[in-house]
């Protein structure tokens, strides 16, 4: 069975100091979706500039239809100053009201959405004022039956608190790391920091379907009501890890939509994740 599958959230290049790689999570995620055998689209902005048209040629190479990610005649596209300090660690800057920043729920964006088995979104997708009302409407218009889940990818300071609380009630699956947990714990007044103790907490308040806690190196926790999967894949020989957790957001939310067994969908979510890890960027060749 063919899912229909919609990313709605941040397109961008990040533009480091050796050259500008395509951003964001939507697309990471849309690719593996497409990967792995779903009709996956993303809704987004880019300006009608240089790097937009060249952002919407990548997508095409991937085989990633750009339908549905809009021509900004106002705003810039997206893009993520990268500076890398003398510890060789990077450092992020989000450019402010850019293209994605002004989603738009118009006719064409909420029949796909009125028409899609599951919705991924991420609180940069309504960092901005002017896109948390459209956001809102496109993941409501979802079918009642279809998956809402929330990759809530936090990066500081573009978020708060007041619109991570409602992306987290409007979601019926969340995914998140063992990091973010913590985060979103005390944002609830839960100080506990067991991230095991969390998700059990976190999945019962929201009564979600599933909650995929992913731990880097230590593997994956996927729990639902009734069961607990932990899984950690062999070491791996790490490229880099753009796009890891989308890969296994894509797969778990797959493997979900397919009934599989909760040890299977973390096995193969995680196996997969690892391989992204031995390969550059976050959009790979599949072997």
């Amino acid at each position: 069975m063919t899912y229909q599958i919609v990313a709605i959230g941040e397109v961008l290049w990040d533009l480091l100091p050796t050259g500008k790689k395509v951003g964001g999570a939507p697309g990471n995620f849309a690719y593996h979706a497409r990967q792995l055998g779903a009709d996956a689209q993303m809704i987004s902005r880019v300006g009608n500039d240089d790097l937009g048209h060249e952002l919407l040629d990548f997508y095409r190479s991937r085989g990633l239809p750009v339908d549905f990610i809009a021509m900004d005649e106002k705003y810039p596209t997206g893009a993520v100053d990268v500076v890398v300090d003398s510890n060789g660690q990077p450092h992020y800057t989000f450019r402010d009201d850019v293209a994605w920043d002004h989603l738009v729920a118009d006719e064409k964006s909420l029949t796909l959405c009125r028409n899609a088995d599951a919705i991924c979104y991420g609180t940069l997708a309504g960092r901005g004022t002017a896109s948390r009302e459209p956001l809102r409407q496109m993941i409501l218009a979802a079918p009642k039956n279809a998956i809402r889940i929330f990759d809530v990818n936090l990066r500081a300071p573009h978020y708060k608190q007041e619109n991570v609380l409602e992306l987290l009630e409007l979601a019926n699956i969340l995914k998140l790391n063992n990091d973010e947990i913590r985060v979103i714990a005390r944002m609830l007044g839960n100080d506990a920091t067991d991230v095991h103790d969390l998700a059990a907490w976190l999945r019962q308040k929201y009564d979600y379907k599933l909650l995929i806690l992913t731990c880097g190196e230590n593997g994956g926790i996927l729990m639902t009501e009734k069961e607990t999967s932990v899984y950690r894949s062999d070491p791996v020989n790490v490229v880099d890890t753009v796009g890891a957790g989308d890969a296994f957001t894509a797969a778990a939310l797959i493997g979900y939509l397919n009934g599989e067994p909760l040890e299977t969908i973390n096995k193969t979510a995680a196996d997969l994740a690892a391989y992204v890890c031995t390969q550059q960027g976050g959009m790979p060749d599949y072997p």
